[in-house]
């Protein structure tokens, strides 16, 4: 039986009794990773007021110095955050935007972010834009050239994801960073499925904010994510919540107010974050391009499965243009949540089922740990299951 990437399932936590295709939404963390994870638990709870006060600040410097050199950035510009939600919340919230002034994003992206924009559009007065951005097979006009016509002489800021949520579509993240810097325009990428699914080198994307989540494709622990800010920009951001790491007498320092702001909320358990070097070292130590590339030829036949079963046309027309995550489209579906729901339960298949632009589609994610077995399982219960869910 081939597996996307070898023997890797062994190491993995996962239920055996499910067939996961779901990776995008949470992740899955291998057994050496959250070893380590909990580990740096037991160093807290063994003397917490010692681990808080002396080991602490060196610890997260050597995990923020490993996960830079991972992006390609200084590791002093980056600051721990429990989720790239979080991150965009922090961002959002701190820019001084008004009436007047307009973001502008994509109708891709994730609605929890897109929630936070309209929270603080509502309260002070700024426009929201969602540029509509075609599908990749459906359209030849470049995706950056598409975003653009929503540019205006208002525009302040640029919001998009690298890797979109609803569509695993991969937006030119550096083409844009480029035309918006030299228009006087910030961007904010979140990138919550780049890490460990796509090689990142932020310095060469040159957004002015990026964040992401490590507990997704990079399988760090649950609640590991970044935000990432140029050196120029850190005085624009402000703490989300405001504690000891702000004042002039502050518990702990860690070097800048762009740290101490993020990196000390209060008592809280850091050792997700400090468990992130682990999940860089894991997937380096199993060739982790060479796994990337067999999960990628594992997806592709999931997706031609998928088409052959429905007809419909593959959404990217080109398998370069997904990573370890795609959708297929699905036929006019009745009640897509009880697709959602009856594949689980029966089928014991757990993979999420979306609708965009009200039109219906299947998200399959392929990690170290699938193989052939997998894929078949979806299609068969998707072949039993799609004449009874059709609408109309």
């Amino acid at each position: 039986m081939r597996h996307a990437s070898g023997s890797l399932r062994p190491h993995y936590l996962l239920d055996p009794a499910i067939t996961f295709l779901n990776h995008g939404s949470f992740g899955a963390t291998p057994w050496p990773v959250f070893e380590e994870y909990q580990r740096w638990q037991r160093a807290l709870e063994r003397e917490p007021v010692r681990f808080m006060e002396r080991e602490l600040p060196a610890a997260l410097r050597d995990a923020r110095d490993g996960l830079g050199a991972y992006l390609g950035a200084p590791g002093d510009d980056l600051v721990f955050i429990p989720n790239a939600t979080f991150g965009a919340n922090a961002v959002a919230r701190s820019l001084d935007l008004g009436p007047g002034d307009e973001v502008l994003s994509t109708d891709h992206e994730y609605g929890a972010c897109e929630n936070a924009w309209e929270y603080y559009r509502r309260r002070r007065g700024f426009t929201y834009i969602k540029q509509p951005l075609n599908l990749p097979g459906e359209s030849g006009e470049p995706l950056a050239d598409q975003l653009w016509r929503g540019v205006t002489e208002r525009t302040r800021v640029i919001y998009l994801s690298h890797l979109t949520s609803p569509t695993a579509m991969t937006l030119p993240v550096a083409e844009i960073c480029r035309r918006a810097r030299a228009a006087g325009i910030l961007t904010i990428i979140d990138g919550a499925h780049a890490p460990g699914q796509i090689p990142l080198d932020l310095a060469a994307l040159d957004p002015d904010f990026y964040v992401a989540n490590a507990h997704k494709w990079l399988s760090a622990p649950k609640g590991a994510a970044f935000l990432y800010a140029r050196r120029d920009r850190q005085p624009l951001l402000e703490p989300l919540v405001v504690g000891w790491g702000w004042g002039e007498e502050r518990a702990l320092t860690f070097g800048s107010d762009f740290l101490d702001y993020f990196q000390w909320l209060g008592t809280n358990d850091l050792a997700a974050y400090l468990a992130v070097p682990a999940a860089i070292r894991f997937q380096a130590e199993h060739d982790w391009p060479t796994v990337q590339t067999c999960c990628h030829a594992l997806l592709q036949e999931a997706l031609d499965g998928i088409t052959a079963l429905t007809g419909l046309p593959d959404v990217y027309g080109d398998p370069r243009r997904y990573h370890q995550m795609a959708v297929a489209a699905l036929p006019p579906i009745a009640d897509l949540p009880s697709l959602k729901n009856v594949l689980y339960d029966e089928f014991r298949v757990q993979i999420p089922c979306t609708r965009w632009r009200d039109r219906a589609f299947v998200r399959v994610s392929i990690q170290a740990y699938n193989d052939e077995a997998d894929v078949d399982a979806l299609l068969a219960a998707l072949e039993r299951l799609l004449p009874y869910h059709l609408a109309g």
